[in-house]
């Protein structure tokens, strides 16, 4: 096994699962605007608005997901190991779209900050054992 292809494969791989990352936490970001904006009575726009985010986020966590799947064999190739543990939200998402109301929406508020933070700690562990990756190739 060549060690600095294995290396150079993980680093792709964990700017992959960046780059889902990183678009996950910007739609998270606008979700949490259009809900803020939505609670402040912000009307039928602004929770179609947020909810979009929310999927839109949703579908990049789950491809960050995969990417994370592929980081960690490439991982074990090279010995490391990452569990960056992202949640999902889809339940939250059904039960903001139908049953519309300030609780519901604080209640997806919070879920989506909880998400971000996740995002957040997930992004900062793959940068970290990416810049790991990186000396060791150097």
């Amino acid at each position: 096994m060549d060690l600095q292809k294995e290396l150079r494969e993980a680093i792709t791989a964990a700017d992959r699962a960046l780059e889902g990352l990183e678009r996950a936490k910007a739609n998270l970001n606008s979700a949490r605007n259009w809900g803020i904006w939505d609670m402040l009575g912000g009307g039928i726009i602004s929770g179609m608005l947020k909810r979009s985010k929310m999927r839109d986020a949703d579908e990049d966590m789950e491809y960050a997901r995969q990417e994370l799947v592929r980081f960690r064999r490439e991982l074990e190739d090279v010995d490391q190991l990452i569990d960056p543990g992202i949640a999902n939200f889809d339940f939250i998402a059904f039960g903001d779209l139908f049953l519309d109301g300030f609780l519901f929406d604080l209640l997806a508020q919070g879920k989506i900050s909880e998400a971000r933070e996740k995002v957040d700690r997930a992004i900062a562990e793959v940068r970290r054992i990416r810049q790991r990756l990186t000396e060791k190739l150097e």
